[in-house]
């Protein structure tokens, strides 16, 4: 039985494969157990190593330095890619609002930090890690414990914290939301009525309308001729001929006596165009679907890498090819399918059109999934070794002894977040699958959280009895409950946001998974997972940044 003792207990590389492997095996396979709905998925993996810890096992003090640095870069930088393209523009329109208030959140924790550290008497680095569990933030845990490390002030006892902290921070986001609904006597059903009404105001804004061809002066003139001689705002989207002829309109369509249009107008410039064009027929939109039998939408995916970074208008794809292209979907998210938007690698463009068109549409981006099967990984590699140089570059503060660096972390977070959004620019293809960068970031985050647990695991016990432990859960609670809590208010009461939005804002302001978990269960809609993508990239952000920053400033 030597070589089982030796495999297990003696360090070699072979040992620290086989203990990290077996720790995030374990800690995958019970974080998949939910608990009134609720699980901690792959943070389960740290307590694994926490226990694993506790009773003697343990790895090369170096082998776990280099799986713990390693797990971390693949975790950020692949989180970055994924954040990336989504990054700038969620803070367009609404999502200025909730980002703004999901900031507020961060600060707040951030100050309650700082002063719970200053009266009781708990250092900073392990307050950060309080402040970690309290947000269930693991890469923030992970960006403070690598900036302790640059400073000579290594120590596992902000993994304690977090750990310490851990359960009761996803408990307390969910009494945070609870509460608010409390306060406020939320009625479930009067918000999704009121959720609804909005979405119809929104849409009374832009409204259809069917037409008849009437105006002599128009007769013959194209579209974009047309347009151009009132000032109001419509798009005309379908025309069907007198001969019973459908065909999607392009700016170079021309208009004849008697043509039937499909119109889209705003709302305050509608009577204005009817009188322009001719006048209003009683025509449906269901009778145009019907008689749309010859056009089809379908998604269409960008493969080809010399599309990669050119704006859609380039393409010409309406006036070229006589298609209609209604949105583009990229990592998940739906992107206004205006001319500006620069077109990347894996986007999947929504057309309508006949059958042949699209055939010819396909031609020209791609849309070939064998493509997409072959791994990029020049970007990946390269980014990484861009993200470690940029986190190692010193940078010196006023009042500031030592340099800042925004480490292991900071450093690849930022240049995967800015390759994400800015590659195509230099025809930088940065496309994964969406199930390959889960899967490096769920590699990336099971390493670290194991390799920080079992570091952790020697005092945890000690320090959960004699070390103060059970005030820490206190501390913590307060890190999580109060701000959201407070900012929770806030929305309701002086930005009147809706309840759901609320839970999705609180959840993504903590990016918390099981949180946003329980917020869709109950609300039964998407309008939580909307508020969470909303303000997820930004709140990531500025974690890890947060963590870090304190330990330098105060630490």
């Amino acid at each position: 039985m030597e070589w089982l003792y030796s495999l297990f207990i003696e360090h070699s590389a072979l040992q620290a494969v086989v203990v990290l492997s077996l720790i995030s095996a374990i800690g995958l396979g019970l974080g998949k157990i939910h608990i009134c709905g609720i699980s901690l998925g792959v943070t389960f993996v740290f307590f694994a190593g926490i226990l694993a810890g506790h009773f003697g096992l343990s790895v090369d003090a170096q082998m776990l330095n280099y799986a713990e640095s390693f797990g971390l870069i693949i975790f950020v930088y692949a989180l970055g890619l994924q954040v990336g393209p989504g990054f700038f523009s969620s803070f367009r329109k609404g999502g200025v609002t909730l980002n703004m208030l999901a900031l507020a959140v961060v600060l707040l924790g951030t100050l309650l930090t700082v002063i719970c550290s200053y009266t009781t008497g708990v250092s900073l680095p392990n307050m950060v890690g309080i402040l970690c569990g309290a947000t269930t933030n693991t890469p923030a845990l992970g960006a403070a414990q690598q900036t302790l490390k640059q400073m000579g002030m290594e120590s596992s006892t902000p993994a304690l914290g977090c750990a310490v902290a851990y359960p009761l921070g996803v408990i307390g986001i969910i009494l945070a939301i609870l509460s608010i609904r409390y306060i406020f006597k939320i009625s479930f059903e009067k918000e999704t009525e009121a959720a609804q009404n909005e979405t119809e105001a929104r849409a009374a804004r832009a409204t259809h309308v069917s037409l008849l061809v009437k105006n002599p002066s128009l007769f013959g003139k194209e579209i974009s001729e047309i347009a151009s001689l009132i000032e109001k705002k419509f798009v005309i989207s379908r025309v069907l001929r007198v001969d019973k002829r459908i065909e999607v309109a392009t700016p170079r369509t021309r208009l004849f006596e008697g043509d039937k249009l499909f119109v889209i107008a705003a709302t305050q410039d509608l009577n204005a165009v009817i009188a322009f064009i001719g006048e209003r027929l009683d025509m449906h939109r269901a009778e145009w679907e019907k008689i749309d039998d010859k056009l089809v939408s379908r998604r269409i995916m960008v493969t080809r890498s010399s599309i990669n970074g050119k704006m859609l208008g380039q393409l010409h794809l309406r006036s070229g090819y006589g298609v209609n292209v209604t949105r583009v979907n990229r990592a998940g998210v739906d992107l206004v399918a205006e001319p500006g938007l620069e077109l990347q690698v894996g986007d999947r463009v929504t057309i309508v059109g006949r059958e042949e068109d699209l055939a010819s549409v396909e031609r020209v981006l791609g849309n070939s999934m064998r493509r997409l099967r072959e791994p990029n990984l020049v970007p990946i590699f390269l980014g990484i070794a861009l993200g470690i140089l940029l986190g190692s570059i010193p940078f010196m503060f006023p009042g500031v002894p030592q340099p800042v660096k925004l480490g292991l972390a900071g450093g690849p977070l930022i240049i995967a977040i800015l390759i994400g959004r800015f590659g195509p620019h230099y025809k930088l293809v940065t496309y994964t699958t969406m199930s390959a960068n889960l899967m490096l970031r769920e590699v990336g985050i099971a390493l670290f959280l194991a390799c920080v647990g079992l570091n952790a695991g020697e005092g945890f016990v000690d320090t959960v009895v004699n070390g103060g432990g059970y005030a820490w859960i206190g501390y913590g609670f307060i890190i999580t409950f109060v701000p959201l809590l407070l900012i929770g208010i806030v929305a309701r009461a002086v930005y009147k946001i809706n309840y759901f939005t609320i839970m999705g804002l609180i959840a993504g302001s903590t990016t918390d998974p099981p949180a946003l978990a329980y917020s869709n269960n109950v609300s039964g809609n998407d309008m939580p997972s909307v508020g969470y993508a909303t303000v997820y990239p930004l709140t990531m952000f500025l974690r890890v940044l947060t963590a870090q920053l304190l330990v330098l400033f105060l630490a």
